[in-house]
């Protein structure tokens, strides 16, 4: 919709209790993101960057403030209505690839068609024949590779083309050549399915690839 953000966060602030009382790991965040933006969330470790993607994918709650997804305010919704919302609009990838290890790829890819009710079988296959897994479909992912279970994750985060991409540490687990590879996978499929991309990283490298970045510390934001 026109004129509308693809993320807008008013006042976003998260404590918890520490055995000293309060702990403020974010800190009064004002942004906003716009559609088809790529931003990079960088930090030290322990500067807020995991707490604030969770947040922003409704994950989590925040203790004071707003986050809207595409005009959508996530905090007015219930727990079922946020995952009802990050099934349709959101993808996400990780570290550590979340396959579930009793699927094959193809059945990985087609599993968040199948939970919308959707065709899945061949948009799944179509998506991994893109990132250059035709010849794995049928393997499981303990027979694959690193960088072949994060093609089958980009796989399965772009399978229903979504408006946003959460991308957490995506090359942490891998080497520095199929990092690489991996990053321009996901970088093209950022571009050709218009999505929105939010991708926490350590990686000044891989954070300047991105067309803004957002940098915490201590849960406040620098710039």
């Amino acid at each position: 919709m026109p004129g509308i953000n693809a993320i807008e966060v008013h006042e976003l602030s998260k404590q918890v209790a520490d055995a000293t009382g309060q702990l403020t790991i974010l800190n009064n965040l004002d942004f906003t993101v716009a559609p088809g933006e790529s931003v990079a969330i960088t930090g030290a470790s322990g500067s807020g960057k995991s707490t604030l993607l969770g947040l922003l994918a409704g994950l989590d709650t925040p203790t004071h403030g707003t986050v809207k997804l595409l005009g959508q305010d996530l905090f007015a919704m219930n727990e079922d209505g946020r995952a009802a919302f990050r099934a349709k609009s959101v993808g996400f990838v990780f570290q550590s690839f979340h396959l579930l290890p009793n699927l094959t790829a193809l059945e990985n890819v087609m599993l968040p068609l199948e939970l919308a009710g959707l065709d899945a079988r061949h948009p799944a296959q179509a998506m991994l024949e893109q990132v250059g897994l035709s010849h794995r479909l049928n393997h499981y992912p303990a027979t694959l590779s690193g960088g072949e279970q994060q093609r089958v994750s980009l796989a399965r985060a772009f399978v229903q083309r979504p408006a946003l991409l959460f991308a957490d540490e995506p090359t942490g687990s891998l080497d520095e050549v199929t990092g690489a590879r991996i990053i321009d996978l996901m970088f093209s499929l950022y571009r050709e399915f218009a999505t929105t991309l939010i991708l926490v990283t350590h990686d000044l490298k891989l954070a300047a690839q991105c067309s803004r970045q957002i940098e915490l510390k201590s849960g406040e934001l620098v710039r």
